[in-house]
């Protein structure tokens, strides 16, 4: 059910492959007990294009989408968990940033609920 949508610079995946900042990422999710087993899904938007306070600073910004029900103890430290892989992963990357965000359990749906 996790969803992890990693925005960042084209840069960032030539630094790192795409593959490993997925399973970095896949792993750190994982490693917190809060998902299911094969649940989490994690993808990469890469930007040709963007400003960070007017500059083409590289940059990493996580959304993650989570079902709620998790306490906020919870969502923090999967939050600094995540930020922590990604720190060690790319430590001269200026900008590096997560939030959490629930999904209402009363208007989520997907194919298997239909």
């Amino acid at each position: 059910m996790p969803h992890f949508v990693l925005d960042c610079s084209e840069h960032i995946i030539k630094l790192r492959s795409p593959e490993e900042i997925i399973q970095a990422v896949y792993d750190t999710a994982e490693s917190t007990d809060l998902f299911d087993k094969g649940d989490i899904k994690v993808r990469i938007n890469p930007f040709k294009y963007y400003t960070i306070g007017n500059t083409s600073d590289d940059f990493i910004h996580i959304f993650g989408n989570i079902m709620e029900g998790r306490t906020d103890a919870q969502k923090a430290d999967l939050s600094r968990r995540i930020m922590t892989t990604l720190k060690s992963m790319f430590p001269d990357v200026p900008i590096l940033s997560i939030n959490i965000r629930d999904f209402e359990k009363s208007s989520y749906c997907n194919k298997s609920m239909v």
